[in-house]
């Protein structure tokens, strides 16, 4: 706790939170706080295998190539000028980071290593002991934050945001030994991560249970593209949670995809939601539960990626001579707060960045490697627009500005314009009766989601799931960090359905089997608030 007001609390410890956090108490000298629920270092952020995406070298890769390429992956919703603002100033981000102590990985004459992945034109992507990049840029930031005068919550569960006359003015939290107090700040910036773990195959870690973007949906606070989980298509079919990851850089190596039968049956440096479908329809076609990624071709399998062979052979596969089980699984939440190009949320005091955020640049799936990116330029983006006196938009008609909509028809869009459609959802009742164990709960609604909102969906899987997650949310629950978890995820999952339900059309990283096309009539967001 704090005996005064914080100029900034950051809530969660990743990529885009610290970066946050050290440009605002070192650079513009702030009273920040950063508020997390496992230790500093137990973010998402050190989970990310592939590496960070940006042109750090000449000719002939160029920023208009990679903000080609996110605006590819992105299938019609990304925002142009986010993206211009992601690849512009991710290089002086990037070097930033090398700045403060950040090692990448660099050839024999001493230049960073440029590695391809799926949709990627070129080769952009910088890499640390070449799967362990988000655990090098996390080791930094955290080395980074604890030099500052920042103050350090770990293990503090955030509950909601304090709401005073029109503006957020912190947090309730529940603290280590089980108080509830208020963290009061001027602002707050929400980089809390995604929701991976509303799925029962996932890449994520157990933390990932949406929590920001759940209290943001309970205030009324603008949320966007949360029907859009992306799949990551080669996590490692073994029996382990999270699912072990083997990175989109083995692809960009050379490793190739291959059915039960051994046979090719994609392209696979395409982007990762076609990946994904072609590997679901593929396992469906034969009644399987996994496809091989063979990467028996690849040299120096061991010393380009060290720590994965030591995963593999801890389970019996041998790079050299086996392929590879993997099958989707659920990897990164492409929606959440809407923000505009400086962090801003629809309420004034409150920001986020990262994946908690809906910023933009992403749209319905994002490119490869770009989400470490997107937390380190629009974290300090955040910082840069406080200490010039910003506070968000004033009202939910600014907003809309935001999202490219008529303030004066907050319900329309032209078609074809990338704005945004207001929804509303209202709350679930709390049941009587005892209290339901969290862990079924949950591990219930990670099973429906799976089979009924995964991959592939349709109106009748929808529909089911729609029901499993209403149960839940009315389900009793005791006062504990797992049910307040729980709560969150379904807070979440209930948005990203309805949005799922909404969306009569197949578009990026969202599948419908009974809306197969792209619909012109849906080229925009779909908002809660």
């Amino acid at each position: 706790m704090t005996d005064t007001e914080l100029d900034l609390l950051v809530l969660g410890s990743g990529v885009a939170g610290l970066s946050a956090a050290v440009r605002a108490a070192d650079t513009h000298k702030m009273r920040v706080g950063v508020l997390t629920k496992g230790e500093l270092p137990q973010a998402t952020t050190r989970w990310a295998q592939g590496g960070v995406a940006a042109v750090l070298g000449g000719d002939p890769d160029s920023t208009d190539l990679h903000l080609a390429d996110t605006l590819k992956a992105g299938a019609g919703l990304c925002d142009i000028e986010a993206v211009r603002v992601l690849v512009d100033e991710g290089p002086l981000r990037v070097n930033e980071l090398i700045s403060l102590g950040a090692i990448f990985d660099r050839d024999t004459h001493g230049q960073l290593e440029l590695a391809r992945e799926g949709g990627h034109s070129l080769a952009r992507i910088v890499h640390a002991g070449g799967s362990q990049t988000g655990a090098e840029v996390e080791r930094a930031l955290v080395e980074a934050v604890q030099l500052t005068m920042a103050a350090i919550h770990e293990h503090a569960f955030a509950l909601e945001l304090i709401v005073e006359a029109g503006r957020c003015r912190g947090v309730t939290a529940r603290f280590p030994d089980g108080s509830v107090h208020e963290v009061r700040a001027t602002n707050v910036l929400v980089t809390t991560g995604g929701a991976g773990q509303l799925y029962a195959v996932t890449t994520n870690p157990l933390e990932a249970t949406g929590d920001g973007i759940a209290m943001a949906l309970r205030a009324g606070v603008a949320v966007a593209d949360i029907e859009f989980t992306q799949f990551h298509p080669t996590a490692l079919s073994v029996e382990a949670m999270p699912r072990p990851l083997l990175t989109e850089a083995l692809r960009g190596h050379g490793a190739l995809l291959r059915d039960t039968t051994g046979e090719r049956f994609v392209d696979e440096l395409q982007p990762r939601d076609v990946v994904s479908r072609a590997e679901t329809r593929r396992m469906l076609e034969l009644g399987a539960d996994h496809v091989f990624l063979d990467a028996t071709g690849l040299e120096s399998f061991d010393t380009r990626f060290p720590n994965i062979a030591k995963e593999l052979r801890a389970v019996g596969l041998d790079p050299a001579k086996d392929w590879l089980p993997v099958a989707p699984a659920a990897h990164y939440t492409c929606g959440g707060i809407v923000t505009d190009l400086r962090g801003a949320s629809s309420l004034p005091g409150l920001w986020a960045a990262g994946e908690a955020s809906c910023s933009g640049v992403h749209g319905a799936n994002r490119l490869a490697s770009n989400s470490l990116l997107e937390g380190m330029v629009f974290g300090p983006r955040a910082v840069e627009a406080i200490e010039a006196g910003a506070s968000g938009p004033e009202a939910s008609g600014a907003m809309r500005t935001v999202l490219g909509m008529d303030p004066d028809l907050p319900d329309q869009v032209p078609a074809g314009v990338i704005g945004g459609r207001f929804v509303h959802l209202e709350p679930i009742e709390t049941a009587d009766g005892p209290t339901e164990d969290p862990a079924a709960l949950r591990n219930q609604m990670q099973r429906e989601l799976t089979a009924h909102a995964g991959v592939l969906r349709d109106a009748s899987s929808l529909d089911q799931a729609a029901k499993v997650v209403a149960d839940v949310l009315a389900a009793p629950r005791a006062d504990t960090v797992a049910d307040h978890e729980v709560r969150n995820l379904a807070t979440v999952a209930r948005a990203a359905v309805d949005a799922a339900r909404r969306r009569e059309e197949s578009r990026g990283a969202h599948t419908r089997d009974d809306f197969p096309e792209t619909s012109v009539d849906f080229a925009h967001r779909i908002v809660f608030a």
